[in-house]
């Protein structure tokens, strides 16, 4: 395990990203598949009716199979959508089987924007939220952008929010030992990886 007090956070960063993308195309498969057997039949996944997710970039562990599953059972599924402005800010949009993607300015899929498919981020039920690294107590390292964390801002000022549940997926190589969490950041619920949750 990586003690995060050694590194900066770019340090930090940069190593854990190439752990990740380290990770061979059958170890990425095999990551996914034990990604979903932890989460599939979890109450929080089955009771949660509408659901983001988003699809992996730079070997961030897949949740396409959940993307799925949640689909084959009637669930609202939303992916993250970057606004053109401003370009600070990101939507979710509910996204339906086999619609068509395209790349956003870093390159990841997404859906063509539509204001009458998006859904307030405080109306989900469960985000399921890519990352860099975390901690066994809910710290959360992103790529640094913060998106997330913009979306996601009104948690702090609602200390009672309880919608939605936040929960990382990651590969087990990405845990640390302890992340020093800035005052912006948003806790996790919980993070679920390939081997275990946290």
């Amino acid at each position: 395990m990586i003690i995060a007090a050694d590194l900066s956070r770019a340090a930090l960063r940069r190593q854990l990203r190439l752990a990740r993308r380290a990770l061979s195309a059958p170890q990425q498969r095999r990551a996914a598949d034990a990604l979903y057997r932890q989460l599939a039949q979890h109450p929080l996944f089955r009771r949660a009716r509408h659901i983001a997710l988003y699809l992996p970039n730079d070997g961030e562990i897949d949740p396409r199979p959940l993307l799925r599953a949640a689909q084959r059972r009637g669930k609202a599924t939303y992916l993250p959508v970057l606004n053109p402005w401003p370009r600070t800010r990101m939507v979710f949009q509910r996204v339906r089987p086999h619609e068509a993607l395209l790349r956003n300015r870093f390159g990841i899929l997404e859906p063509r924007l539509m204001h009458g498919r998006q859904r307030r981020v405080w109306a989900l039920d469960l985000v399921l939220m890519p990352l860099v690294g975390f901690d066994a107590e809910g710290g959360r390292l992103g790529m640094g952008g913060g998106f997330y964390d913009r979306s996601l801002a009104y948690r702090a000022r609602r200390k009672n929010a309880q919608k939605p549940t936040l929960l990382g997926l990651a590969h087990e190589c990405q845990k640390v030992d302890r992340l020093a969490l800035a005052s912006w950041d948003v806790p996790l619920r919980a993070t679920v990886t390939d081997k275990a949750w946290y």
